[in-house]
């Protein structure tokens, strides 16, 4: 009896996290390889350690946000152990400091709170103090909450945290990358930008919560920013030597569904094994965007599992010219900072 109670919890539990997971989209969109530009060995069981296997990274500076947890850390982890010097940063210095001390390799803790304008701003002028060219930028950190509506700034929060704040750090580090015309700059997207997003795609008229509130819309709505960030800034960088790609690291066991309700919470500790990558894997495809020299001069590409991709289907991942008003109103949101 106990082992039936318990098989039907699960069984539950996994259906109620699946829309919130995408672990059963049943009207998914058919993914292919995007054939315009170089397509490497590896997939999606393909590790950080592995993409990068026999690189030898030294004299690189990279740049990783969110490096005290996840992906993040991972990709901090495995980018020094190959040699290259990296900028850390977490939420306050001492996140970041205990992060950078507990790896391999020449690392720099920096505070990096993204719901703060202020501090992107410090972020990047500790980077130019330190006297450190990038070679990688590494937009990796983020949320994924699950709550009412919540504002920063008079901003629905995923937007500010997830996209608005990274826009504030890559303007103030960009200028610094141009001057040496060289560098990668790699945006952690979600395949939520287009699964998840609204179907408006960038609703610009509820960016404030004018209208009703849909968490899982909003969390697309910024994985949706990310991608027509990296996309716009590709263009506005044709002719010079620094890159723009993003990314989907895939749906990882990591602690992001911290603040869902118990049930899902459950269902992701449960059965995330299942359909899960672990970190290594997860942090497999900005590793390799960031250091493989396949792809040297890539740029306004979409990356899953290590691979170029394009998506059928309704979607807004492309789209030129909400890219280009996103970026107006990007400046806009975040005049005086950037």
């Amino acid at each position: 009896m106990n082992i039936q109670r318990r098989s039907f919890l699960q069984f539950s539990a996994a259906a109620a996290a699946a829309p919130l997971l995408g672990a059963c989209d049943t009207d998914a969109p058919v993914i292919t390889i995007d054939k315009r530009f170089p397509v490497g060995p590896y997939g999606p069981k393909s590790t950080a350690e592995e993409v990068t296997r026999g690189m030898d990274l030294s004299g690189q500076v990279a740049l990783v946000t969110g490096c005290n947890s996840g992906i993040g850390y991972e990709t901090m982890r495995v980018l020094a152990l190959r040699g290259a010097h990296v900028v850390g940063t977490g939420r306050t210095l001492a996140k970041a400091t205990a992060a950078c001390a507990s790896v391999e390799g020449k690392t720099t803790p920096l505070a990096l709170e993204l719901s703060d304008f202020q501090s992107a701003v410090d972020c990047a002028a500790a980077v130019r103090e330190l006297g450190l060219p990038l070679d990688m930028l590494i937009c990796n950190a983020g949320i994924n909450t699950l709550g009412e509506l919540e504002l920063v700034g008079g901003i629905e929060r995923h937007f500010v945290i997830n996209f608005l704040g990274h826009f504030v750090l890559v303007m103030q580090l960009l200028p610094a990358m141009l001057e040496q015309n060289k560098g990668r700059i790699v945006h952690v997207g979600s395949q939520s930008g287009y699964k998840r997003a609204p179907a408006a795609g960038i609703d610009f008229d509820n960016l404030r919560g004018e209208k009703e509130f849909d968490e899982i819309e909003a969390y697309g709505r910024s994985k949706l920013a990310n991608a027509l960030f990296s996309l716009e800034l590709a263009r506005r960088l044709e002719g010079t030597g620094v890159t723009s790609n993003v990314i989907h690291p895939g749906l990882v066991q990591t602690n992001i569904m911290r603040t869902a309700p118990a049930v899902l919470r459950g269902a992701f500790d449960l059965l995330g094994g299942l359909f899960a990558k672990n970190v290594e894997e997860g942090a497999a495809t900005q590793v390799y965007v960031a250091t493989s020299p396949l792809l040297d001069g890539v740029s306004g590409a979409y990356f899953e599992d290590c691979n170029p991709v394009q998506i059928s289907g309704d979607h807004h991942m492309f789209d030129t010219v909400m890219a280009k008003r996103l970026w107006l109103l990007a400046e806009d949101m975040t005049a005086g900072y950037v």
